[in-house]
């Protein structure tokens, strides 16, 4: 078996902690060669855990490619707003690439990016880590299998979880849709692929209502203060309070916060930094609760609900089919498939470990490394550029039927102007 090498773009991403973790447990089938990250700390702890030298790391993306190409692949997880142009940059020099979702916040680059991976010949892989994942390949499985007839109807919750809600889209860096991306773009675009794959057919029609209804200054309790640190009296009975998160409820959460994980370090990351700060005092602007509705080719429908108000972080779903019914809850690991006619129940559980994705994260990687190892002139992956497009589109059209009061939004029309036609 080929090893594949490797380039990572953003240390401080998602990538460092579940991407690149695969070269540590499958050393024979990865090997990271460089790193470009900004950051002096991540750069050099990332370098020294997967053994690259000193000319293999570089404080920006824009240096590597001063060099000729270094690798098979790059990984690129920077900020949402920073994939395009490396992206484009990597495909060009000859990288296959593996791109951390969203794939932008703007509509036009994602399409110029699919469409730049076909002219490239090179995979452009969108981390849409869900679709191999047990849980969600049964679902998809059974429905190809004709288990439950056509499909008629699918609802989908996204329940992100009160300190996942405050982590990341309150005090982190996807709380401001200028800065990062719309809350539906950025969480809920995996809720978007998903739907699309499992329906199997085009999405022609979307509308969406959803808010910033709790996370505001107006919301404060009173003795509240600018950070949780500063004596603030609502803090010992705040469910968002950064001193029960960070240091007690869900600790190991401080590893995204601060390189010291001592009890001391976390006090100073959160004294000094975004993530100490009070929840009713940030400059988020992304919504708290979304709901979706849409239209497929053919007449299926289905709907989505995310909300940042719920105790877990995981995904319920139900599937109504013509002969029969599929329902998953993803805390539990489980699937059941119902058959209308004879009345069997079909149970499927599964061992997905301590993957925050459901088994997704390594099974990506496995799969997009097998690709690249095998890869032939205009092969596409299972979550490709150009089959994470039309996701995109699902979640741009969304935000704007949000902006505008629910209108319905015709995804035929909409890529039109994306595109200025």
């Amino acid at each position: 078996m080929k090893k594949i090498t490797a380039v990572l773009v953003g240390a401080g991403g998602r990538g460092h902690f579940a991407y690149a973790p695969y070269a540590k447990a499958y050393p024979h089938e990865l090997e990271f060669v460089a790193v470009a990250e900004p950051i002096r700390t991540r750069r050099e702890s990332f370098a020294e855990q997967y053994g690259i030298p000193p000319e293999g790391r570089y404080e920006s993306w824009e240096d590597l490619f001063e060099k000729p190409r270094l690798a098979d692949v790059m990984i690129i997880c920077t900020q949402d707003r920073m994939h395009y142009e490396p992206a484009i940059r990597a495909l060009a020099h000859g990288y296959h690439v593996l791109l951390e979702k969203p794939m932008s916040n703007d509509p036009k680059e994602c399409i110029e990016m699919a469409e730049a991976a076909k002219r490239y010949d090179r995979l452009l892989t969108i981390c849409h880590v869900l679709r191999y994942t047990p849980f969600w390949s049964a679902i998809k499985t059974w429905i190809e299998d004709g288990k439950i007839g056509d499909v008629v109807s699918i609802q989908l919750n996204e329940n992100v979880g009160f300190y996942h809600m405050a982590h990341s889209f309150v005090r982190g860096n996807w709380r401001n849709a200028e800065q990062s991306s719309p809350m539906i773009l950025a969480k809920s675009c995996h809720d978007m692929d998903l739907l699309a794959w499992l329906v199997g057919k085009e999405c022609v029609r979307v509308s969406s209502f959803g808010s910033l209804m709790h996370f505001h200054e107006k919301q404060a309790p009173a003795g509240s203060t600018e950070r949780c640190t500063d004596g603030c009296a609502a803090e010992p009975t705040c469910p968002y309070s950064a001193m029960r998160i960070y240091l007690r409820d869900y600790r190991d959460w401080a590893r995204f916060i601060t390189d010291d994980l001592s009890n001391e370090g976390i006090v100073e990351a959160l004294k000094t930094g975004p993530y100490g700060r009070c929840v009713y005092r940030c400059d988020n602007n992304v919504v708290d609760h979304q709901v979706v509705n849409l239209e497929f080719a053919g007449g299926a429908t289905a709907s989505f609900t995310m909300c940042g108000f719920t105790h877990d972080c995981s995904r319920s779903v139900q599937v109504m089919g013509t002969k029969g019914e599929i329902r998953g809850y993803m805390t539990d690991a489980k699937v059941t498939l119902y058959d209308f006619a004879t009345g069997a129940q079909t149970e499927l559980r599964f061992n997905t470990g301590a993957d925050d994705h459901g088994g997704g994260d390594e099974r990506i990687m496995r799969r997009f490394l097998h690709e690249v190892r095998h890869y032939a002139k205009g092969s596409r992956s299972l979550t490709s550029a150009e089959e994470s497009v039309q996701s995109h589109l699902m979640a741009f059209a969304a935000e704007q039927s949000r902006l505008n009061g629910g209108t319905s939004i015709d995804l035929a029309d909409y890529r039109r102007r994306v595109l200025g036609g």
